[in-house]
């Protein structure tokens, strides 16, 4: 089966499993959830989403192992869905409207579907390996700003991880006073799909897992932005940092970033 017919069909998974997540919410003024760890949720809701989407994706590729923020990990050794069913748990708890469904496929070392719906909207952005991103069908781009003080910046503040709280702060300091804003979704798979159409310029994160940042970080090359770690290399997947430019600006994140880290 062609990429472009199996993304199709992932789309199709993740608005069904999205409309199914909405409707629960909008039938419980609150969700009840469980505590995973230090403000790190899940409801009903995220076990339930998981489960139909795995159901379904067996069907699209049978030979396909499942790495899932819920389920666990059942890879295989050549294709592997990277599954995050409700990226943004907290936001869906408190009724904030931005959280996604979000859906990759690996094939060994390299993600070659990207596909992230985010819910409230009905914006499904997806993408292919050399097959461009598209919202809804239709093209889209990175932004083509070029200096970081004209930049919209996307990050996560540390909620459950720690440890780097210390240059973490000391960079949304430098990067709070030499951009236009910083803007804290709560949700990396939107944070990366904003980017890939131009709503952000740049974002940067730690403390994420590769279900948080799979699909969104293919949605970001294939619409021309650049993904990296806080190295300035490829360990952005498994890594737990991710920084996001688009095509075409500086370095000057990247290097604020390694400065501090």
């Amino acid at each position: 089966m062609q990429l472009s017919e199996i993304r199709k069909q992932v789309c199709a998974v993740s608005i069904q499993v999205g409309k199914m997540i909405l409707t629960e919410r909008k039938q419980h003024d609150t969700p009840n959830f469980e505590i995973k760890g230090k403000n790190d949720f899940v409801t009903y809701v995220d076990k339930m989403a998981e489960k139909a989407i795995i159901e379904q994706l067996r069907t699209i590729l049978p030979e396909a192992g499942v790495i899932a923020e819920e389920s666990g990990t059942d890879a295989k050794d050549v294709y592997n869905w990277i599954i995050d069913p409700l990226d943004g748990t907290t936001n869906f708890i408190h009724n904030i409207p931005v959280f996604c469904v979000s859906i990759a496929l690996q094939r060994n070392n390299e993600i070659i579907i990207g596909v992230v719906y985010e819910i409230n909207n009905e914006e499904c952005f997806s993408a292919h390996i050399d097959g461009g991103a598209t919202l809804n069908n239709k093209t889209i781009r990175v932004s083509e700003t070029i200096k970081l003080a004209n930049s919209l910046v996307a990050t996560g503040f540390p909620y459950t991880d720690f440890d780097f709280i210390k240059p973490y702060m000391a960079t949304f300091n430098e990067v709070v006073q030499k951009s236009r804003g910083i803007r804290r979704l709560g949700s990396a798979a939107a944070d990366l799909s904003y980017m890939a159409c131009g709503r952000f310029d740049c974002f940067f994160e730690f403390g994420l897992n590769a279900w948080d940042v799979a699909a969104g970080s293919l949605i970001v090359t294939e619409a021309g932005g650049r993904v990296m770690d806080y190295k300035m290399k490829e360990d952005f997947i498994f890594g737990g940092e991710i920084i996001a430019i688009n095509g075409i600006s500086t370095n000057e994140l990247p290097e604020i970033i390694a400065y501090f880290y």
